[in-house]
Protein backbone atom coordinates (compact mmCIF):
# COMPACT_ATOMS: atom_id res chain seq x y z
CA UNK A 1 0.00 0.00 0.00
CA UNK A 2 1.64 3.91 -0.86
CA UNK A 3 2.10 5.91 2.13
CA UNK A 4 -0.93 8.03 3.47
CA UNK A 5 -3.20 5.53 1.33
CA UNK A 6 -6.50 4.09 3.32
CA UNK A 7 -7.08 0.77 2.32
CA UNK A 8 -9.80 -0.22 0.12
CA UNK A 9 -12.91 -2.08 0.52
CA UNK A 10 -15.07 -4.47 -1.57
CA UNK A 11 -18.54 -5.46 -1.36
CA UNK A 12 -19.92 -8.26 -3.44
CA UNK A 13 -23.88 -7.43 -4.01
CA UNK A 14 -26.24 -9.96 -4.93
CA UNK A 15 -27.84 -9.44 -8.85
CA UNK A 16 -30.03 -11.39 -11.00
CA UNK A 17 -27.88 -14.53 -12.18
CA UNK A 18 -26.21 -13.34 -15.35
CA UNK A 19 -24.37 -10.66 -13.58
CA UNK A 20 -23.13 -9.58 -10.42
CA UNK A 21 -21.26 -6.33 -9.24
CA UNK A 22 -18.57 -4.96 -7.43
CA UNK A 23 -18.34 -1.72 -5.16
CA UNK A 24 -14.49 -0.48 -4.62
CA UNK A 25 -14.15 2.06 -2.26
CA UNK A 26 -11.25 4.14 -0.96
CA UNK A 27 -9.65 7.24 0.13
CA UNK A 28 -6.68 9.75 -1.74
CA UNK A 29 -5.09 12.31 0.49
CA UNK A 30 -2.70 14.44 -0.04
CA UNK A 31 -0.05 11.72 0.26
CA UNK A 32 -0.92 9.95 -3.04
CA UNK A 33 -0.63 13.52 -5.00
CA UNK A 34 1.24 12.00 -8.38
CA UNK A 35 1.12 8.65 -7.26
CA UNK A 36 -0.60 5.05 -8.57
CA UNK A 37 -2.77 3.48 -6.69
CA UNK A 38 -3.61 -0.32 -8.48
CA UNK A 39 -6.61 -1.81 -6.54
CA UNK A 40 -6.97 -5.50 -7.21
CA UNK A 41 -10.72 -7.08 -7.81
CA UNK A 42 -11.80 -10.82 -9.79
CA UNK A 43 -12.59 -11.81 -12.36
CA UNK A 44 -15.13 -14.82 -12.50
CA UNK A 45 -14.52 -17.48 -16.05
CA UNK A 46 -16.84 -16.85 -18.29
CA UNK A 47 -17.68 -13.32 -17.87
CA UNK A 48 -18.39 -11.74 -20.85
CA UNK A 49 -18.33 -7.89 -20.10
CA UNK A 50 -16.80 -6.01 -17.92
CA UNK A 51 -18.10 -2.62 -16.73
CA UNK A 52 -16.88 0.60 -14.64
CA UNK A 53 -18.45 3.50 -13.51
CA UNK A 54 -16.18 5.57 -11.42
CA UNK A 55 -16.72 8.82 -9.55
CA UNK A 56 -14.67 10.65 -6.69
CA UNK A 57 -14.88 13.43 -4.48
CA UNK A 58 -13.06 16.84 -3.87
CA UNK A 59 -13.03 18.17 -7.73
CA UNK A 60 -13.90 21.52 -5.98
CA UNK A 61 -10.24 21.44 -4.50
CA UNK A 62 -8.91 20.99 -8.20
CA UNK A 63 -8.25 17.27 -7.01
CA UNK A 64 -7.87 14.81 -9.91
CA UNK A 65 -7.91 10.95 -10.12
CA UNK A 66 -6.82 9.16 -13.10
CA UNK A 67 -8.34 6.13 -14.14
CA UNK A 68 -7.11 2.47 -16.94
CA UNK A 69 -7.21 -1.22 -16.18
CA UNK A 70 -5.39 -4.11 -16.15
CA UNK A 71 -6.49 -7.62 -16.84
CA UNK A 72 -4.17 -10.80 -15.39
CA UNK A 73 -1.61 -10.73 -18.87
CA UNK A 74 -1.54 -6.99 -19.99
CA UNK A 75 -2.67 -3.64 -19.73
CA UNK A 76 -6.44 -2.69 -20.97
CA UNK A 77 -6.13 0.35 -21.59
CA UNK A 78 -6.08 3.93 -19.83
CA UNK A 79 -8.77 7.10 -20.36
CA UNK A 80 -7.29 9.11 -18.34
CA UNK A 81 -9.81 11.77 -16.54
CA UNK A 82 -11.86 11.39 -20.02
CA UNK A 83 -13.86 9.01 -18.80
CA UNK A 84 -15.94 8.16 -15.82
CA UNK A 85 -17.28 4.83 -17.73
CA UNK A 86 -16.56 1.86 -19.76
CA UNK A 87 -16.70 -1.43 -21.06
CA UNK A 88 -14.71 -4.15 -22.28
CA UNK A 89 -15.81 -7.15 -24.44
CA UNK A 90 -14.42 -10.24 -26.38
CA UNK A 91 -15.26 -8.01 -29.26
CA UNK A 92 -15.79 -4.17 -28.50
CA UNK A 93 -14.52 -1.98 -26.02
CA UNK A 94 -15.28 1.64 -25.08
CA UNK A 95 -12.53 3.74 -26.73
CA UNK A 96 -9.33 3.89 -24.88
CA UNK A 97 -9.79 0.28 -24.14
CA UNK A 98 -9.06 -2.83 -25.60
CA UNK A 99 -11.52 -5.71 -27.11
CA UNK A 100 -10.70 -9.15 -26.30
CA UNK A 101 -10.65 -12.35 -24.04
CA UNK A 102 -11.81 -11.50 -20.95
CA UNK A 103 -9.32 -14.03 -18.77
CA UNK A 104 -10.91 -14.92 -15.33
CA UNK A 105 -8.87 -14.41 -12.57
CA UNK A 106 -7.08 -11.11 -10.11
CA UNK A 107 -7.84 -7.53 -12.73
CA UNK A 108 -6.24 -3.96 -11.39
CA UNK A 109 -8.21 -0.64 -11.94
CA UNK A 110 -5.33 1.59 -12.21
CA UNK A 111 -6.00 5.30 -9.91
CA UNK A 112 -3.66 7.86 -11.19
CA UNK A 113 -3.57 11.31 -9.00
CA UNK A 114 -1.95 14.05 -10.80
CA UNK A 115 -2.96 16.43 -8.60
CA UNK A 116 -4.44 16.23 -4.80
CA UNK A 117 -3.18 19.24 -2.33
CA UNK A 118 -1.59 18.18 0.50
CA UNK A 119 -4.46 19.50 2.96
CA UNK A 120 -6.81 17.23 0.41
CA UNK A 121 -8.99 14.19 0.29
CA UNK A 122 -10.93 12.43 -2.11
CA UNK A 123 -13.31 9.84 -1.52
CA UNK A 124 -14.04 7.12 -4.45
CA UNK A 125 -16.08 4.65 -5.83
CA UNK A 126 -15.75 2.39 -8.50
CA UNK A 127 -18.86 -0.09 -8.88
CA UNK A 128 -18.01 -2.90 -11.59
CA UNK A 129 -20.34 -4.71 -13.41
CA UNK A 130 -19.52 -8.49 -14.30
CA UNK A 131 -21.48 -9.42 -16.77
CA UNK A 132 -22.15 -13.44 -18.05
CA UNK A 133 -24.66 -12.83 -20.35
CA UNK A 134 -24.24 -12.59 -23.93
CA UNK A 135 -27.21 -10.32 -24.68
CA UNK A 136 -26.15 -6.75 -26.05
CA UNK A 137 -28.91 -3.73 -25.87
CA UNK A 138 -27.13 -1.21 -28.05
CA UNK A 139 -24.14 1.01 -28.53
CA UNK A 140 -26.21 4.23 -28.15
CA UNK A 141 -26.72 4.11 -24.29
CA UNK A 142 -30.69 5.45 -24.74
CA UNK A 143 -32.67 5.84 -27.65
CA UNK A 144 -31.52 8.45 -30.22
CA UNK A 145 -35.18 9.76 -30.49
CA UNK A 146 -37.98 8.89 -28.37
CA UNK A 147 -41.46 8.16 -28.95
CA UNK A 148 -43.36 5.49 -31.21
CA UNK A 149 -43.17 6.49 -34.96
CA UNK A 150 -41.76 4.93 -38.26
CA UNK A 151 -38.10 4.41 -38.71
CA UNK A 152 -36.25 3.94 -41.45
CA UNK A 153 -33.23 1.73 -42.19
CA UNK A 154 -30.89 -0.38 -43.74
CA UNK A 155 -30.59 -3.85 -43.03
CA UNK A 156 -27.34 -5.09 -44.70
CA UNK A 157 -24.40 -3.40 -45.95
CA UNK A 158 -20.51 -4.02 -46.12
CA UNK A 159 -17.49 -2.21 -45.50
CA UNK A 160 -13.78 -2.55 -45.06
CA UNK A 161 -14.40 -4.88 -42.72
CA UNK A 162 -15.02 -7.43 -45.51
CA UNK A 163 -15.44 -7.21 -48.68
CA UNK A 164 -16.26 -3.48 -49.14
CA UNK A 165 -14.67 -0.81 -51.47
CA UNK A 166 -14.86 2.76 -52.62
CA UNK A 167 -13.14 5.25 -54.30
CA UNK A 168 -10.28 6.72 -52.09
CA UNK A 169 -9.63 10.46 -52.06
CA UNK A 170 -7.19 10.85 -55.33
CA UNK A 171 -9.62 8.02 -56.98
CA UNK A 172 -7.71 5.09 -56.35
CA UNK A 173 -10.27 1.82 -55.74
CA UNK A 174 -9.41 0.45 -51.86
CA UNK A 175 -11.08 -1.39 -48.94
CA UNK A 176 -14.19 1.44 -48.04
CA UNK A 177 -13.73 2.72 -44.79
CA UNK A 178 -16.59 2.28 -42.52
CA UNK A 179 -17.18 5.80 -41.96
CA UNK A 180 -18.42 6.33 -45.67
CA UNK A 181 -21.16 3.71 -45.24
CA UNK A 182 -22.67 5.52 -42.45
CA UNK A 183 -22.14 9.27 -44.49
CA UNK A 184 -23.90 7.98 -47.39
CA UNK A 185 -27.07 6.64 -44.69
CA UNK A 186 -26.67 9.92 -43.34
CA UNK A 187 -27.10 11.28 -46.78
CA UNK A 188 -30.44 9.28 -47.40
CA UNK A 189 -32.06 9.90 -44.42
CA UNK A 190 -32.00 7.31 -42.61
CA UNK A 191 -32.43 6.26 -38.99
CA UNK A 192 -30.74 3.06 -38.39
CA UNK A 193 -28.52 0.69 -40.22
CA UNK A 194 -27.32 -2.24 -39.34
CA UNK A 195 -23.44 -3.22 -40.69
CA UNK A 196 -23.25 -6.88 -41.69
CA UNK A 197 -20.05 -8.06 -42.18
CA UNK A 198 -19.11 -11.48 -43.41
CA UNK A 199 -18.36 -13.56 -40.35
CA UNK A 200 -16.23 -11.17 -38.41
CA UNK A 201 -16.82 -8.95 -35.87
CA UNK A 202 -13.90 -6.20 -36.51
CA UNK A 203 -16.12 -4.05 -37.19
CA UNK A 204 -17.96 -3.36 -33.69
CA UNK A 205 -14.97 -1.63 -32.56
CA UNK A 206 -15.52 1.14 -35.34
CA UNK A 207 -19.30 1.06 -34.53
CA UNK A 208 -18.78 1.08 -30.96
CA UNK A 209 -16.04 4.59 -31.88
CA UNK A 210 -18.51 6.28 -33.98
CA UNK A 211 -22.01 6.16 -32.29
CA UNK A 212 -21.64 8.75 -29.98
CA UNK A 213 -20.64 10.90 -33.49
CA UNK A 214 -23.77 9.71 -35.24
CA UNK A 215 -26.64 10.56 -32.76
CA UNK A 216 -28.75 11.01 -34.99
CA UNK A 217 -28.29 7.51 -36.51
CA UNK A 218 -28.33 4.13 -34.85
CA UNK A 219 -25.72 1.77 -35.63
CA UNK A 220 -26.55 -1.91 -34.91
CA UNK A 221 -23.76 -4.81 -34.96
CA UNK A 222 -24.48 -7.68 -37.88
CA UNK A 223 -22.95 -10.06 -38.89
CA UNK A 224 -23.84 -12.16 -42.54
CA UNK A 225 -23.62 -15.55 -41.77
CA UNK A 226 -21.96 -16.60 -45.04
CA UNK A 227 -21.87 -20.31 -45.49
CA UNK A 228 -21.89 -22.36 -48.40
CA UNK A 229 -25.74 -23.18 -47.53
CA UNK A 230 -26.76 -19.90 -47.59
CA UNK A 231 -26.38 -16.40 -45.91
CA UNK A 232 -27.57 -15.06 -43.16
CA UNK A 233 -28.02 -11.58 -41.47
CA UNK A 234 -27.87 -11.05 -37.42
CA UNK A 235 -28.44 -8.24 -35.66
CA UNK A 236 -28.04 -7.07 -32.41
CA UNK A 237 -25.65 -9.85 -31.36
CA UNK A 238 -22.06 -9.25 -30.26
CA UNK A 239 -21.19 -12.34 -28.95
CA UNK A 240 -18.84 -14.38 -30.85
CA UNK A 241 -21.08 -17.27 -33.15
CA UNK A 242 -20.00 -19.86 -35.24
CA UNK A 243 -20.77 -19.96 -38.94
CA UNK A 244 -19.07 -23.22 -40.11
CA UNK A 245 -22.10 -24.83 -41.17
CA UNK A 246 -21.84 -28.03 -41.88
CA UNK A 247 -18.02 -28.33 -39.65
CA UNK A 248 -17.66 -29.84 -36.16
CA UNK A 249 -18.48 -25.90 -34.58
CA UNK A 250 -21.57 -25.88 -36.63
CA UNK A 251 -22.56 -29.40 -37.51
CA UNK A 252 -26.26 -27.98 -38.36
CA UNK A 253 -28.06 -24.85 -38.59
CA UNK A 254 -29.79 -25.12 -34.60
CA UNK A 255 -26.43 -24.99 -33.21
CA UNK A 256 -26.23 -21.26 -35.06
CA UNK A 257 -30.05 -20.46 -34.12
CA UNK A 258 -29.20 -21.64 -30.37
CA UNK A 259 -26.39 -18.92 -30.10
CA UNK A 260 -28.27 -16.22 -31.93
CA UNK A 261 -31.64 -16.64 -29.49
CA UNK A 262 -29.85 -17.55 -26.44
CA UNK A 263 -27.98 -13.60 -27.18
CA UNK A 264 -31.47 -12.19 -27.81
CA UNK A 265 -30.26 -11.39 -31.35
CA UNK A 266 -32.19 -11.40 -34.28
CA UNK A 267 -31.67 -13.88 -37.20
CA UNK A 268 -32.71 -13.19 -41.09
CA UNK A 269 -32.22 -15.18 -44.70
CA UNK A 270 -30.74 -12.78 -47.02
CA UNK A 271 -31.13 -13.29 -50.70
CA UNK A 272 -32.78 -16.72 -51.16
CA UNK A 273 -33.71 -15.82 -54.66
CA UNK A 274 -30.30 -15.81 -55.91
CA UNK A 275 -28.48 -18.93 -57.53
CA UNK A 276 -25.70 -20.69 -55.76
CA UNK A 277 -22.73 -21.72 -57.56
CA UNK A 278 -19.54 -20.11 -59.18
CA UNK A 279 -21.14 -17.23 -59.78
CA UNK A 280 -22.81 -16.81 -56.54
CA UNK A 281 -20.99 -19.12 -54.55
CA UNK A 282 -23.53 -20.22 -51.20
CA UNK A 283 -25.74 -17.23 -52.31
CA UNK A 284 -28.69 -19.40 -52.35
CA UNK A 285 -30.61 -21.13 -49.32
CA UNK A 286 -30.46 -24.85 -49.14
CA UNK A 287 -29.81 -25.29 -45.61
CA UNK A 288 -31.85 -27.66 -44.01
CA UNK A 289 -33.97 -25.11 -41.73
CA UNK A 290 -36.62 -25.43 -39.14
CA UNK A 291 -38.56 -21.75 -40.32
CA UNK A 292 -40.48 -21.65 -37.07
CA UNK A 293 -37.12 -20.48 -35.67
CA UNK A 294 -36.84 -17.98 -38.72
CA UNK A 295 -38.49 -14.12 -37.77
CA UNK A 296 -37.16 -12.90 -41.05
CA UNK A 297 -36.27 -13.27 -44.65
CA UNK A 298 -34.20 -10.82 -46.65
CA UNK A 299 -37.65 -10.47 -49.42
CA UNK A 300 -35.52 -7.98 -51.47
CA UNK A 301 -32.21 -7.81 -51.94
CA UNK A 302 -30.64 -4.77 -53.41
CA UNK A 303 -32.60 -3.82 -56.54
CA UNK A 304 -34.08 -7.93 -56.99
CA UNK A 305 -37.38 -6.59 -56.03
CA UNK A 306 -39.18 -8.86 -58.54
CA UNK A 307 -38.28 -11.55 -61.06
CA UNK A 308 -36.07 -15.12 -60.55
CA UNK A 309 -33.66 -13.55 -57.99
CA UNK A 310 -36.10 -11.84 -56.25
CA UNK A 311 -36.49 -13.42 -52.81
CA UNK A 312 -40.25 -12.90 -52.46
CA UNK A 313 -41.78 -16.18 -53.78
CA UNK A 314 -39.38 -17.74 -51.63
CA UNK A 315 -40.86 -16.00 -48.09
CA UNK A 316 -44.38 -16.27 -49.84
CA UNK A 317 -43.76 -20.34 -49.82
CA UNK A 318 -42.82 -20.54 -46.47
CA UNK A 319 -46.21 -18.09 -45.23
CA UNK A 320 -48.42 -20.43 -47.54
CA UNK A 321 -46.98 -23.56 -45.06
CA UNK A 322 -48.25 -21.38 -42.07
CA UNK A 323 -44.63 -19.63 -40.80
CA UNK A 324 -45.15 -16.61 -39.62
CA UNK A 325 -42.34 -14.69 -41.07
CA UNK A 326 -41.43 -10.80 -41.61
CA UNK A 327 -40.12 -9.75 -44.53
CA UNK A 328 -37.50 -6.95 -44.93
CA UNK A 329 -34.88 -6.15 -47.41
CA UNK A 330 -31.43 -4.27 -47.76
CA UNK A 331 -29.45 -2.73 -50.02
CA UNK A 332 -26.35 -5.38 -49.27
CA UNK A 333 -24.39 -2.62 -50.62
CA UNK A 334 -20.52 -2.72 -51.37
CA UNK A 335 -19.49 0.60 -52.22
CA UNK A 336 -20.52 3.73 -50.21
CA UNK A 337 -20.09 5.92 -53.72
CA UNK A 338 -22.95 4.15 -55.87
CA UNK A 339 -25.44 6.61 -56.53
CA UNK A 340 -29.08 6.40 -54.34
CA UNK A 341 -30.73 4.27 -57.11
CA UNK A 342 -28.26 1.71 -56.26
CA UNK A 343 -26.55 2.61 -53.33
CA UNK A 344 -27.05 3.06 -49.20
CA UNK A 345 -30.78 1.89 -48.80
CA UNK A 346 -31.99 0.77 -51.64
CA UNK A 347 -34.38 -0.88 -50.50
CA UNK A 348 -35.39 0.77 -47.26
CA UNK A 349 -36.74 -1.13 -44.35
CA UNK A 350 -39.06 0.85 -42.39
CA UNK A 351 -40.31 0.05 -39.06
CA UNK A 352 -42.94 0.73 -36.19
CA UNK A 353 -41.19 1.15 -33.18
CA UNK A 354 -41.44 2.46 -30.14
CA UNK A 355 -38.41 4.18 -30.25
CA UNK A 356 -35.36 4.48 -32.02
CA UNK A 357 -33.35 2.03 -29.90
CA UNK A 358 -31.79 -1.44 -30.88
CA UNK A 359 -34.14 -3.10 -28.76
CA UNK A 360 -37.01 -1.41 -30.13
CA UNK A 361 -37.06 -1.49 -33.85
CA UNK A 362 -35.58 -5.30 -33.61
CA UNK A 363 -38.78 -6.22 -31.36
CA UNK A 364 -40.71 -3.66 -34.49
CA UNK A 365 -39.42 -6.24 -36.98
CA UNK A 366 -40.48 -9.37 -34.68
CA UNK A 367 -43.75 -7.96 -34.48
CA UNK A 368 -43.95 -7.83 -38.54
CA UNK A 369 -44.39 -3.92 -38.15
CA UNK A 370 -42.59 -3.20 -41.09
CA UNK A 371 -42.63 -2.19 -45.05
CA UNK A 372 -40.20 -2.35 -47.53
CA UNK A 373 -40.05 0.82 -49.55
CA UNK A 374 -38.21 -0.84 -52.61
CA UNK A 375 -37.28 2.74 -53.96
CA UNK A 376 -35.98 4.02 -50.84
CA UNK A 377 -37.71 7.27 -50.71
CA UNK A 378 -37.51 9.14 -47.60
CA UNK A 379 -41.05 9.73 -46.80
CA UNK A 380 -43.48 6.98 -48.42
CA UNK A 381 -45.83 5.45 -45.81
CA UNK A 382 -47.93 1.99 -45.92
CA UNK A 383 -49.77 1.64 -42.50
CA UNK A 384 -51.71 -1.75 -42.77
CA UNK A 385 -54.25 -2.66 -39.24
CA UNK A 386 -56.55 -5.53 -39.30
CA UNK A 387 -59.60 -4.24 -35.75
CA UNK A 388 -62.74 -5.14 -35.51
CA UNK A 389 -63.30 -7.04 -38.51
CA UNK A 390 -61.79 -4.52 -41.01
CA UNK A 391 -58.64 -3.70 -42.82
CA UNK A 392 -57.58 -0.43 -42.68
CA UNK A 393 -54.70 0.90 -44.97
CA UNK A 394 -53.26 4.07 -45.12
CA UNK A 395 -50.76 5.50 -47.56
CA UNK A 396 -48.51 8.34 -48.08
CA UNK A 397 -46.59 10.21 -50.58
CA UNK A 398 -47.53 6.99 -53.35
CA UNK A 399 -50.06 9.39 -55.18
CA UNK A 400 -50.73 7.98 -58.53
CA UNK A 401 -49.87 4.29 -56.90
CA UNK A 402 -51.98 1.42 -56.44
CA UNK A 403 -53.29 -1.01 -53.94
CA UNK A 404 -52.44 -4.83 -54.81
CA UNK A 405 -53.37 -7.86 -52.07
CA UNK A 406 -51.47 -11.27 -51.98
CA UNK A 407 -51.89 -14.07 -49.96
CA UNK A 408 -54.21 -17.05 -49.23
CA UNK A 409 -56.94 -14.23 -47.50
CA UNK A 410 -56.82 -11.88 -50.61
CA UNK A 411 -59.21 -13.61 -53.25
CA UNK A 412 -61.63 -11.14 -54.32
CA UNK A 413 -60.19 -8.10 -52.94
CA UNK A 414 -59.35 -5.11 -55.33
CA UNK A 415 -58.99 -1.84 -55.11
CA UNK A 416 -58.44 0.45 -59.10
CA UNK A 417 -58.23 3.98 -57.82
CA UNK A 418 -54.91 5.49 -58.31
CA UNK A 419 -53.96 6.80 -54.47
CA UNK A 420 -53.73 10.15 -53.81
CA UNK A 421 -51.08 11.86 -51.69
CA UNK A 422 -52.33 10.75 -48.59
CA UNK A 423 -55.34 8.01 -49.25
CA UNK A 424 -57.06 5.67 -46.51
CA UNK A 425 -59.28 2.81 -47.25
CA UNK A 426 -60.56 0.13 -45.21
CA UNK A 427 -61.77 -3.24 -46.77
CA UNK A 428 -64.47 -5.35 -44.96
CA UNK A 429 -62.50 -8.91 -44.01
CA UNK A 430 -65.73 -11.03 -42.86
CA UNK A 431 -65.16 -14.50 -43.97
CA UNK A 432 -61.61 -14.44 -44.48
CA UNK A 433 -58.94 -16.72 -43.24
CA UNK A 434 -55.12 -16.94 -43.37
CA UNK A 435 -52.73 -14.33 -44.40
CA UNK A 436 -53.22 -11.48 -46.38
CA UNK A 437 -50.90 -8.64 -47.58
CA UNK A 438 -51.44 -4.97 -48.85
CA UNK A 439 -48.55 -3.49 -51.54
CA UNK A 440 -48.40 -0.55 -53.84
CA UNK A 441 -47.59 -0.46 -56.95
CA UNK A 442 -46.42 2.50 -59.54
CA UNK A 443 -48.70 3.66 -62.72
CA UNK A 444 -46.22 1.13 -64.61
CA UNK A 445 -47.04 -1.68 -62.52
CA UNK A 446 -43.04 -1.72 -60.96
CA UNK A 447 -43.38 -2.99 -57.02
CA UNK A 448 -43.25 0.83 -54.61
CA UNK A 449 -43.57 -0.34 -51.31
CA UNK A 450 -43.97 -4.17 -49.93
CA UNK A 451 -46.23 -4.86 -47.27
CA UNK A 452 -46.15 -7.62 -44.56
CA UNK A 453 -48.88 -9.53 -43.30
CA UNK A 454 -51.77 -9.63 -41.54
CA UNK A 455 -52.89 -13.02 -40.05
CA UNK A 456 -56.84 -13.85 -40.34
CA UNK A 457 -58.12 -16.56 -37.84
Amino acid sequence: MIAGAVASAAALVALPAAAETLTLTGVMTGADHQTYREVPFKVPPGTASVTVEFAYTGKDQKSVIDLGIRDPQRLRGWSGGNKARFTLTETWATPSYLPGPLPAGEWKLILGVPNLRKDGRADYTATITLDRSPVFHGFAEAPLKTGPGWYRGDLHMHTQHSDGSCGSRTGKRIPCPLFRTLEAATARGLDFVAVTEHNTTAHFQDLAELQPYYDDLLLIPGREITTFHGHANVFGVTAPLDFQLGGQRAPDLSRILDQVEAAKGLISINHPGLPSGEVCMGCGWTAKTDFARIPAIEAINGVNSEGPLSGIAFWEARLNAGFRITAVGGSDNHDADLPPARGVGTPTTVVWAENLSQDAILDGIRQGRTFVDVQGTRDRLLDVRAEGGALSVRVAKAAGGRLMFAGSAAAGLSDAAPLGEDTSRTFDLAGRKGWLRVDVRGPDGKLWLLGNPVYLD
